[in-house]
């Protein structure tokens, strides 16, 4: 069996011999080259498009506005909440919105064309704070919209908080706050397309292809068949690359130049056009009794999700269900909206809203183990959701909880951290502790996979998945679940990936879902493979009631002496027959709708746990902070590859260092990576993971997921490690070094 071994990734020697290609260099075919024209002030009318300027520059072809959009103007990755206009028709939203499209021979006349192209605009009232927007008589960001600037309200309520508040022991309460974060993939979005037969073909970096399919269809008014995505291989994504981005230019050139077209983004481009992190506001109360259990919570959480609504239903809703954390607390009242603003919009980000709701709900933790004098591990312990407890939505959890597992795995980590972590003259010390649960899949609603097995006559099997790799290794987990379950080496799949021509939709690549949705997808193939062969064997072999199991590429006979019966040969009986011995298998998790009042509901069938520990050092005199050291427990149900989980732990927790202390998004300042700070390898700190297996039932080989949640408990550690350090609550990221310093002058004078 493959499944716990450490194979090596799928495409990996590929990569390293450079011989990858990515989205804009994913076919060889000579054509033209896109750029957009940007407003550079919003929100405003559009007055006027004069392309006249850049049809005189050398090489310039065309020029496209709104009106040459044939289909759909507004698109969306989810349906309710479609809204944004990929080429503006009247009204820029926000800064850095498309109102045109240069298509030229070279990259470079391209982006001439597209600074020629004269724009007149009216700027128009607008609303930048999210707490403004929701007030009376704010501008509107879309103002058809039925809740004027409300995009969702999530309610989340579980007991009676009010009650349980009023008769706690201690009652500490805390206001939190997170920042836009730029997803930093070290590929831009790119990609290329061509016309063929009547057909549009895109090759482009992506995170779901088949929802690419389905908006490019509607922005050229085509039936979804005429409409190919292939993934390109994709260097890095983080949720950044579930909108669509290049994909509906390259579709309409492509469409109306009849001519092989390619469009890359710059960095700058990038930084302006895309999705951002959704920043929160954050207000805790939480109250306890004496021994340090949680009785109570009540949170209000608000956040920015732009110009479009992109992805702010689903973080909403995630945020929410996530809020309280991985506690089991009996009384719960959480309260999330998220407001239209005419900032940059902001999306899906490695998280979804868990990653800030963290830093609020261990900051509380935090608190109430000072308040009543504990050990802040201690009081994680006591509260920690366990199998037959529920979460703040009322779900029981029968199986597959590790909390108390990762607790106990970084607690002597932890312990000596504290026993070195003394104060001197120069140098503050100080350790954390983070805790996360995340939720696998969508919430609350249906998210099916499906996966396609074909074993050929050369002894070879091809996976079919439309589930899209962007380095995360999702192939590699694919294959080697495949492989286990049908009994032979990985070395004997390949894999035909996230074609919309090939493939069946597998759903996004986010939510930490592959692994757990698909895979499950793969074993329900595997097992219609098993059972389609051995029944056209014993067609073959005239025995209507052999039992016959896969091994090794041969189906065996328990009961006839242990014959066997070569896979090859029944491919070929069937090929013979003109059958193809191909099968699939689909699976969509066990869910309940939350209730639309109060919240409650199953929104997920499988959780991942997690809890991470960090040491820091702070230099009084400057404020300057290093991360030292974390530990990080992650229970993963089952680790399908046990080094490429502890690969997406270590990346996890860089990712968490940098949202902790150094990266902000500040539109019209952080332009480009000299001005938005990123993490490095001299950033990193000495980084222990530490695998916990804690089988989820439901999941394949009892695997559940680790993507996100490697991100997730790390900022939270690292704020809690300098707030000891400094001896004042950090509760504001990034901590940075202004903030840092400006806590240690105020506490040393309080002192």
């Amino acid at each position: 069996m493959s499944v716990g071994k450490s194979i090596h990734r799928v495409g990996a020697v590929k990569r390293v011999r450079g011989e990858t290609k990515f989205g804009f260099d994913a076919a060889a075919k000579p054509g033209l080259f896109l750029a957009c024209v940007r407003a550079q002030k919003a929100p405003a009318r559009i007055k006027a498009i004069n392309p006249t300027p850049a049809l005189a520059q050398p090489g310039v072809v065309r020029v496209f506005t709104a009106a040459d959009v044939l289909g759909e103007h507004k698109l969306g990755i989810i349906a309710v909440s479609r809204d944004q206009e990929f080429l503006a028709v009247d009204t820029v939203r926000h800064p850095g919105q498309a109102v045109a499209l240069v298509a030229a021979e070279t990259p470079e006349t391209a982006r001439a064309g597209a600074r020629a192209v004269k724009l007149e605009l009216e700027e128009m009232p607008g609303v930048f704070d999210a707490a403004e927007a929701l007030k009376d008589g704010a501008p509107l960001v879309h103002p058809d919209h039925p809740t004027k600037n409300l995009l969702k309200q999530t309610n989340i309520i579980k007991g009676d908080v009010d009650a349980a508040l009023s008769e706690a022991a201690v009652v500490v309460k805390g206001d939190y706050t997170t920042s836009r974060l730029e997803h930093g993939a070290l590929e831009m979005e790119g990609g290329r397309a061509e016309y063929q037969d009547g057909r549009v073909i895109i090759w482009a970096s992506t995170q779901n292809p088949h929802y690419d399919q389905a908006d490019v269809a509607r922005f050229l008014g085509l039936e979804t068949d005429r409409v190919r995505v292939v993934q390109a291989e994709t260097g890095g994504g983080f949720g950044g690359k579930l909108d669509i981005a290049v994909q509906p230019y390259l579709a309409l050139a492509a469409w109306h130049l009849k001519q092989p077209v390619s469009m890359c983004y710059t960095r700058e481009e990038s930084m302006l056009a895309t999705g951002k992190r959704h920043p929160f506001w954050m207000s805790y109360t939480t109250g306890a009794d004496e021994t340090g259990k949680v009785t109570a919570q009540k949170i209000k959480l608000l956040a920015d999700t732009g110009a479009f609504a992109s992805y702010g239903l689903a973080v909403c809703g995630r945020a929410a269900v996530h809020g309280a954390g991985p506690y089991d607390i009996p009384n719960v009242h959480i309260a999330c909206r998220m407001a239209y603003t005419n900032n940059s919009w902001n999306g899906a980000m490695r998280g979804f809203g868990v990653p800030q709701v963290a830093l609020a709900h261990e900051g509380q933790m935090d608190a109430v183990a000072r308040a009543l004098n504990l050990d802040p591990l201690e009081v994680r312990m006591i509260n920690a959701l366990r199998n037959g407890t529920r979460t703040a939505t009322g779900q029981l959890l029968k199986s597959g909880v590790g909390l108390v597992e990762c607790l106990n795995k970084i607690r002597p980590l932890y312990e000596k951290y504290r026993a070195e972590s003394d104060n001197d003259d120069e140098t503050l010390r100080g350790v954390g502790l983070g805790a996360m649960f995340y939720g696998i899949g969508n919430t609350g609603v249906s998210n099916p996979a499906h996966a396609d097995l074909a074993w050929k006559e050369d002894g070879r099997v091809m996976l079919y998945t439309g589930a899209a790799d962007i380095g995360q290794g999702s192939d590699t987990v694919l294959v080697q679940l495949a492989a286990s379950r049908l009994n032979i080496s990985p070395d004997m799949i390949d894999i035909c990936r996230a074609d919309t021509d090939c493939t069946v939709n597998a759903g996004a690549t986010s939510a930490s879902r592959q692994t757990y949705i698909s895979g499950n997808a793969v074993l329900s193939a595997a097992d219609n493979l098993e059972m389609l062969l051995a029944a056209e064997a014993r067609k073959m072999l005239g025995k209507r009631h052999l039992d016959l199991r896969l091994s090794e590429g041969c189906l065996i006979s328990k009961e006839d002496s242990g014959q066997a019966i070569e896979v090859s040969d029944v491919v070929a009986y069937m090929a013979d027959k003109g059958k193809t011995a191909k099968a699939g298998g689909s699976f969509d998790p066990n869910f309940t709708a939350l209730n639309p009042e109060t919240g409650q509901g199953k929104p997920y069938a499988a959780y991942a746990f997690a809890a991470q520990c960090a040491r820091v050092e702070v230099d009084r005199a400057s404020g300057m902070s290093r991360v030292t050291d974390v530990a990080a427990a992650h229970d993963v149900g089952r680790a399908i590859n046990r080094r490429n989980v502890m690969g997406q732990i270590c990346g996890g927790v860089m990712m968490g260092l940098g949202m902790a202390l150094m990266e902000e998004y500040q539109p019209g300042r952080t332009e480009n990576l000299e001005s938005y700070h990123l993490p490095t390898c001299s950033d990193a700190p000495r980084i222990t993971p530490l695998i916990v297996e804690e089988p989820e039932e439901t999941g394949p080989y009892g695997a559940k997921g680790v993507g996100e949640p490697a991100l997730i408990p790390t900022a939270p550690a690292i704020a809690g490690a300098m707030s000891d350090a400094i001896g004042a609550p950090m509760r504001d990221l990034p901590i940075s070094l202004e903030r840092t310093l400006a806590a240690i002058i105020k506490q040393e004078k309080e002192e």
